[in-house]
C-alpha cells in the first residue's frame, strides 16, 4: 500500500479521541437523563446486564477474526478475506443463541416490572449484533485502506441516531425504557451498516470513474491498488478467488485469537460478570459503580484506548509476526522501537498527572456531575480516588500489551493463553474475595493486581525480543525526575486546597488546579522537547492541508 501507515495511525489516534469525547459526553447526558426519568433501577439494567450481553456477543464472534484480518493487510487476498469475515454472521447467530439462553434463563431475574422489557431487550441485542458484523467486512476495508475521517463521520452518526432515538421513545412512553434502549439499538445498528455500503457504493463508482483522469488528487491519487470493483465484493464469493476459499493461516491466527478473547473479555468486564452472576451489589449499585467506573476510565477511554487500537495496527504493518529483530527491515525496527518508547513516555505521564490530581479533584467531579446524590456517601469519592491509581497500570498495560499482541507469533499466542487463563481465574477469584470484604473498591483492587501481572509479562517479552540490539523503547517507561518532582510538589498544594479551599469555594479549588496543571505540563513540554516539536510539527502540517 502506498499509503503512510505512521501517519493514518497517528490520525486515527487523534480522531479516536475526539470520537471518545463526544461518546463520553454524549453517554454522560444520557446517564444523568435516565437517573431522572427512570430511576437508577433500569440505568442498572441497561449499563450493565444488557451491554454486558452486547460486549460478550461481539467480543467472541468479531474480535478474533477482525484481528487476524488486520494483520498485514497489504499482502491480502481480499477474496479470501471477505469470506472469513462474513463468517462472523453465523457465528454471532450461534453465540447470541446461547448467551440470550444465559441471560434469559440462568442468571437473577430483574424485578417483574421489568422482566418482559428485559427479556426482548435481550433479544433486540442479540438481532443488533448480527447486524453489526455484516458491517464489519465494510469496516474492515475502511480500516486497511486508512479511511480515518470516515470512520469518525460513521461512529458519530451511529452513537447520536441512537441517543436521539433512545432519548425521544422514552420521553414519549417512561415506562417503557427498556423497550426504547432496544429498538434504538437495532435501529441504529441499521443506520450504521447502510451508511457504510452506500459510501464504498458511491466510492467505488467514482474510484472506477476517475482512477484514469485524476491520478493526482486527493482523494483517490493513493489509491490505485484498492481492489474491489463493485460494492457486491463486499459480499462473499462475488470477487474473483484462484485459491482456496479461505486463508488457513488467518483461520490459524483467528484460532489463537479467539482463545484470547475468551480470556481477555473475562478481564476486561471481570467485574461486571461478577456483580451479574453474584448477588454483590443491587441493580441501583449496580449503576452507581458503573457511572464513578466511567468517570474513573475518562483517560483510558478517551486517549489510550484509542492510542492502543493504532498502535496495534501500525505493529502488524512494521513488525513481522515470528520473525527475529534481526532478520527484518532495520528501518522499520528502529522506527517501532522509537515509537514504543514516545508511546511509553506519553501515557506513563498521562497515568501519573491523573493520580496526582485525581486524589484532589475525584469529589468536586462528582459534585459537578452528579451533585450531592454522589457526593453525600462518601464511597463514590474512594472509588474514584483509586480509580486514578488503576489508570497508569490501565495505561502502561494497554501500549505494552498492543505490542506484545501486535508481534507474537501462533505458538507464542497459543502459550500467553494459558497464561492468560491463570490470570483470568485470579482475577475473578480476588475480585470475589476483595468485594466481599472491601465491598465496590475490591473490583479495582482486583484490576489493579491483574494489571500489574500483565506488564511484568508483557515487558518481559518485549525485552526478550529486544535483548541483542540497541534498542530500549521501555525507558519511556521511567519518567523524568524534574516531572515527578513536580509532580509531588503540585499534588500538595492541590491536597491543601482541598482541605481548605474547596468547601468555601469550588471555583477557586478549580483555579488552582488549573494553574497546577499548566505547571505540570510546562514542565513536561521542557523534558520532552523531541516530542513537543513533533506535535508542533504535525499540527503545522495538518493546518497546511486544511
Amino acid at each position: 500500500m502506498s499509503r503512510n501507515i505512521l501517519k493514518s495511525s497517528v490520525e486515527n489516534a487523534s480522531f479516536s479521541i475526539i470520537f471518545q469525547v463526544l461518546f463520553r459526553c454524549i453517554t454522560f447526558a444520557l446517564n444523568a437523563f435516565i437517573i431522572r426519568h427512570v430511576g437508577q433501577t433500569v440505568l442498572g439494567i441497561m449499563n450493565v446486564r444488557l451491554l454486558l450481553l452486547e460486549s460478550t456477543i461481539l467480543f467472541l464472534s468479531r474480535e478474533p477474526i477482525l484481528k487476524a484480518c488486520l494483520t498485514d493487510t497489504k499482502s491480502h487476498n481480499w477474496a479470501q478475506v471477505v469470506n472469513q469475515i462474513w463468517i462472523t454472521v453465523p457465528l454471532t447467530g450461534v453465540v447470541s443463541l446461547l448467551l440470550v439462553y444465559v441471560w434469559t434463563n440462568v442468571l437473577s431475574g430483574t424485578d417483574d416490572i421489568y422482566l418482559t422489557q428485559y427479556y426482548r431487550g435481550c433479544y433486540c441485542i442479540a438481532v443488533s449484533c448480527i447486524i453489526d458484523q455484516m458491517t464489519q467486512c465494510a469496516v474492515l476495508v475502511s480500516q486497511s485502506y486508512c479511511f480515518v475521517r470516515l470512520k469518525v463521520v460513521l461512529d458519530t452518526i451511529y452513537v447520536t441516531s441512537r441517543s436521539i432515538i433512545f432519548v425521544v421513545c422514552v420521553l414519549n412512553y417512561p415506562d417503557n425504557a427498556i423497550d426504547a434502549f432496544s429498538f434504538a439499538q437495532i435501529t441504529s445498528s441499521i443506520i450504521y451498516c447502510l451508511t457504510h455500503y452506500v459510501f464504498f457504493y458511491w466510492y467505488i463508482k467514482r474510484l472506477n470513474e476517475q482512477s484514469k483522469k485524476d491520478t493526482k488528487g486527493r482523494m483517490f491519487g493513493d489509491m490505485q491498488d484498492f481492489p474491489f470493483k463493485s460494492v457486491l465484493e463486499f459480499l462473499p464469493g462475488f470477487m474473483y478467488n484462484k485459491d482456496m476459499f479461505l486463508n488457513t493461516k488467518l483461520c490459524k491466527l483467528a484460532v489463537s485469537f479467539f482463545k484470547q478473547c475468551i480470556v481477555k473479555q473475562i478481564l476486561t468486564e471481570g467485574e461486571r460478570y461478577v456483580m451479574t452472576v453474584s448477588p454483590v451489589l443491587t441493580f441501583s449499585q449496580q449503576s452507581m459503580y458503573d457511572i464513578v467506573n466511567n468517570l474513573g476510565s475518562l483517560a483510558a477511554r478517551f486517549i489510550f484506548r484509542p492510542i492502543e487500537d493504532s498502535s496495534y495496527f501500525y505493529f502488524t504493518q512494521m513488525i513481522k509476526r515470528g520473525e527475529p529483530i534481526a532478520k527484518q527491515d532495520q528501518k522499520n525496527v528502529l522506527e517501532a522501537s522509537v515509537v514504543l518508547n514516545r508511546l511509553c513516555r506519553v501515557v506513563t505521564s498521562i497515568g501519573f498527572i491523573v493520580i496526582v490530581f485525581g486524589q484532589s479533584y475525584s469529589h468536586t467531579l462528582l459534585y459537578l456531575y452528579g451533585g450531592k446524590v454522589l457526593t453525600d456517601d462518601p464511597l463514590p469519592t474512594t472509588l474514584l480516588q483509586f480509580h486514578c491509581v488503576a489508570v497508569l497500570l490501565l495505561a502502561i498495560n494497554g501500549v505494552t500489551e498492543c505490542y506484545v499482541f501486535a508481534t507474537m507469533n501462533n505458538e507464542e499466542l497459543d502459550k500467553y493463553n494459558y497464561v492468560m487463563v491463570v490470570f483470568s481465574i485470579t482475577f475473578l477469584a480476588i475480585s470475589y474475595v476483595l468485594t466481599s470484604v472491601c465491598g465496590p473498591v475490591g473490583f479495582i483492587l482486583a484490576n489493579c493486581v491483574n494489571m500489574l501481572a500483565r506488564i511484568i509479562h508483557s515487558i518481559y517479552f518485549i525485552r526478550h525480543v529486544f535483548e541483542d540490539t540497541d534498542y530500549t523503547p521501555l525507558a519511556g517507561l521511567v519518567p523524568d525526575r524534574k516531572f515527578i518532582g513536580v509532580l509531588a510538589l503540585m499534588g500538595a498544594i492541590t491536597k491543601a486546597s482541598q482541605y481548605h479551599i474547596a468547601y468555601k469555594s469550588v471555583i477557586v479549588h478549580i483555579f488552582i488546579g488549573g494553574i497546577c496543571f499548566l505547571t505540570t505540563m510546562a514542565v513536561w513540554m521542557y523534558g520532552n522537547q523531541d516530542l513537543t516539536k513533533l506535535a508542533i510539527e504535525r499540527y503545522r502540517k495538518t493546518k497546511k492541508q486544511d
